[in-house]
């Protein structure tokens, strides 16, 4: 594995620490890219990556992509991430829990963890007996706020995708759109129910049929192909599953208006943001259309709010894609470049 001076999305991390336990069976990376605005905040996300090298690329996008969300969303976070190496089995005992939290707790404060892929509050709470420095705990230990990020997440995603519409299609409204939904998941889950409630038509892809099958059915949808998904003829392609799908390749067979969902790092490379506008199709920047979740969090760690305040927080989001589509216009660049350079000012970066 090379080492991160040398790896293609190392960026000035301040800090990378890997974990390895051997008597849980922990394999982990903590990744700590910035806490120029506060603590590096940021999920866990428990994952069986095909090598090291994978794992560590994971994190050091994933941790940068937090430093911009929290960032953009106004939140006195940095921004971090950690990826657990999961063995074939995904399975991790208590001890492997333990194992992690106290890993979290030798950075002392420096980086914040709360639940991503492969973690549940349930996993939260076995961490949070080593380590302070946790949040997505249950609502009753949180004073109201804090549990699964998931349905925040989706909100935001939903609201942006909806400022999305009206930006492109001058549409206050998703009656009657064609939505093709890349993935089932929390996130993906709550976008669904929240289209469908407004009439909206939804395609419905991912790698799991049977969870696929059952959203469909809750919606009213139609399942598809993970392969064809992206490429229907929608009116909006949503993203909600993992990363790097938006290349060149697919970029070029994309056959709608817009690209709006809550997966990270949808861009394989920022090359792409610029193939997207060249084409004509409106792109919502991922950190800032999913900063739900991570608004429910700061807020539940922070202890500075309650749910109508995460409410009001998470509104903020079209806003805030509205502004990158307007400096885009006037500017010229793609809204990915703008939204970049937008984060990288707030976080002392420019």
């Amino acid at each position: 594995m090379e080492t991160p001076w040398g790896f293609p999305d190392y960026d000035a991390h301040e800090g990378l620490h890997f974990i390895d336990e051997p008597t849980s069976g922990l394999k982990a990376i903590i990744a700590v890219h910035s806490t120029h605005l506060g603590p590096a905040a940021g999920g866990a996300r428990f994952w069986h990556y095909a090598d090291s090298a994978e794992a560590l690329k994971d994190a050091l996008r994933l941790s940068r992509g937090m430093s911009y969300k929290n960032a953009m969303a106004g939140l006195p976070l940095g921004g971090g991430k950690s990826v657990l190496l999961a063995p074939e089995d995904r399975t991790k005992s208590p001890g492997y829990l333990a194992a992690f939290g106290k890993a979290v707790d030798q950075l002392s404060g420096r980086y914040v963890t709360a639940e991503d892929v492969g973690m549940s509050v349930t996993d939260m709470i076995e961490v949070r007996r080593q380590t302070r420095f946790v949040a997505g705990l249950p609502p009753e230990e949180a004073q109201g706020v804090g549990g699964d990020p998931g349905p925040h997440t989706s909100l935001g995603v939903f609201l942006g995708l909806k400022a999305a519409v009206k930006q492109a299609l001058g549409k206050d409204s998703v009656e009657g759109l064609h939505i093709a939904l890349q993935g089932a998941g929390s996130v993906a889950s709550g976008v669904a129910l929240h289209a469908c409630s407004e009439g909206a038509r939804l395609s419905i892809a991912d790698v799991d049929q049977a969870k696929a099958q059952a959203l469909a059915k809750k919606v009213d949808g139609k399942v598809v192909s993970t392969d064809e998904i992206l490429f229907l003829e929608a009116d909006v392609i949503s993203p909600n599953a993992l990363g790097g799908i938006l290349t060149e390749e697919s970029i070029a067979r994309l056959n709608a208006p817009v690209v709006a969902g809550g997966a990270n790092n949808q861009l394989a490379t920022p090359q792409d943001g610029e193939r997207l506008q060249q084409r004509g199709i409106l792109y919502a920047p991922d950190y800032v259309i999913n900063a739900g979740g991570i608004i429910n969090v700061c807020t539940e760690y922070l202890g500075d709010g309650d749910a109508h305040l995460v409410r009001e927080r998470i509104e903020g989001i079209p806003t805030r894609l509205e502004q990158i589509w307007s400096e885009s216009a006037s500017s010229g660049r793609n809204p990915a470049a703008v939204a970049d350079a937008m984060a990288q000012r707030l976080i002392g970066r420019a």
